[in-house]
């Protein structure tokens, strides 16, 4: 069988996706794998697939694949290529898509200059719906990690997936191959964990790289974003609206306070499309 696919990114944080309403497309982690390899696939950080709704009130679902073949709840750069897919395939000619994930229901809105603006939806901190192996909340979210000899502070919430933030004083030379991969896998994260290492420039504007969990380092993390963001105004550090600078590029995500959703807006590009044999 073959499957038609295309090839999208947002801010370098690239993807497969696949229209899920109009063929047959069975996804395992083997096959996901398979399409991520640079080198014997197709090459990307994720793998998305677009179903029919599950949910009321939604018009799709959204699956999300890494590229080490897990399955995940969130990705917000994915979201946003989402929205542009539906649109550029004719499977829907809304400006405001809400769309069904494994976390939720969120809603995609295209703008009039292209850019797409997701709703993603409010910031869980209970640290069991991270989930995060520590008993209490505390005020600001931060805690303490222990990592091999060091304590590190991070800030834990959940964007729909877990992230752990730490704030670090140059992001250029932090350490986010070698640590990131430990934050991830660290025990007090059972179902793993995106490591984010924030760079605060001012109340407005951060510098940000993600070690994405089952990816690895990734040019741009939309949830990612939004978990720095909302982590820097729980500490008190950042204002309401804020530019993301990204390896791959920047993000505007703004955000009230809890109780509120994270918006977060950014770019989408259909990339190519093609064909390949399951």
């Amino acid at each position: 069988m073959r499957l038609r696919f295309t090839k999208m990114q947002g801010l370098g944080n690239d993807f497969v996706v696949f229209d899920g309403v109009r063929q047959r497309v069975d996804l395992d982690a083997g096959f996901a794998r398979l399409l991520a390899d640079r080198r014997f696939g197709i090459g990307c950080d994720q793998i998305l697939l677009v179903e029919p709704p599950r949910l009321p009130e939604t018009d799709f679902h959204y699956r999300i694949f890494n590229a080490d073949g897990s399955e995940v709840e969130q990705c917000g750069n994915g979201a946003r290529c989402f929205a542009r897919f539906v649109r550029d395939q004719g499977l829907t000619d809304k400006d405001e898509i809400p769309v069904g994930t494994a976390a939720g229901a969120i809603r995609l809105y295209l703008e009039p200059d292209g850019q797409v603006r997701v709703d993603m939806g409010a910031p869980a901190f209970t640290p069991a719906r991270i989930p995060f192996s520590v008993e209490t909340e505390t005020a600001d979210a931060t805690y303490p990690l222990e990592i091999e000899d060091r304590t590190l502070t991070i800030g834990a919430l959940s964007m729909g997936n877990p992230h752990a933030v730490l704030i670090v004083d140059d992001v250029e030379s932090a350490p986010v191959a070698t640590l990131g991969p430990l934050i991830e896998h660290h025990p007090d994260f059972p179902r793993r964990v995106n490591a984010g290492f924030m760079q605060i420039l001012g109340p407005n504007a951060i510098r940000l790289r993600v070690h994405e969990r089952g990816a690895g380092e990734t040019l741009a993390c939309g949830t990612g974003a939004c978990a720095a963001v909302v982590s820097g105004r729980r500490r008190g550090r950042l204002d309401e609206r804020v530019r993301v600078a990204l390896p791959g590029g920047e993000l505007v995500i703004e955000w009230r306070g809890p109780g509120h959703p994270v918006w977060m807006t950014g770019p989408a590009v259909n990339v190519f499309e093609g064909e390949i044999e399951r």
